[in-house]
């Protein structure tokens, strides 16, 4: 007679990131989790030694997700190098997976100096990737410098920022900060 099979390790870190998108580094509990899995929490320690363990395999997770598999996928859609950095950003901050990580992993990182250090290595290859595409349009290293700063700055601190904008909307504004950093006409047609 054959036993329960257990719980598959992806299901774990699966339902940990849930957890902390949801509420933080806090919110994953091994009972909690377990709980959410509808099994007991003997079979996580098959997998992993404690709850910081399967914390690293969520951030691993979290990395992996949110750099090599988003530029993997911009590269494979193709486009001009400004339809691939809408599309890098898109993927990333509009996601309704990777965007509640990213944000929770940014608060965590305040607090926790290992944490901080991978969110630095996230960041880089980010702003790797649109210096090499805005680097395309624009020759000045300088330039291309201020304005990948400035997509970055945006594309995170809008999920921050509480301003009106007058008679334009967040999209509108949002759109022509875009059209600015990418160097192209303006587009009026923005909903």
């Amino acid at each position: 007679m054959a036993g329960t099979p257990r719980t598959p390790r992806d299901r774990w870190v699966e339902e940990g990131l849930h957890a902390l998108a949801a509420g933080g580094p806090d919110a994953v509990r091994i009972e909690v989790l377990a709980k959410r899995l509808g099994v007991t929490k003997g079979g996580f320690y098959g997998y992993f030694a404690d709850r910081d363990a399967l914390l690293e395999a969520v951030l691993d997770t979290w990395e992996r997700e949110s750099t090599d598999e988003v530029i993997d996928r911009v590269e494979r859609e193709g486009g001009d190098p400004k339809a691939k950095i809408q599309r890098a950003g898109a993927l990333t901050f509009s996601d309704d997976r990777l965007l509640p990580l990213d944000l929770a992993i940014r608060d965590w990182a305040r607090r926790d100096d290992a944490v901080a250090e991978r969110l630095r290595r996230v960041d880089n290859r980010r702003m790797e990737l649109l210096r090499e595409m805005i680097g395309t349009f624009c020759s000045d290293p300088d330039e291309v410098e201020a304005r990948s700063l400035i997509a970055f700055c945006v594309a995170i601190g809008q999920h921050f920022l509480a301003a009106d904008h007058g008679p334009r909307t967040r999209a509108e504004v949002r759109a022509y900060a875009g059209d600015l950093i990418l160097k192209r006409p303006r587009r009026t047609d923005v909903s």
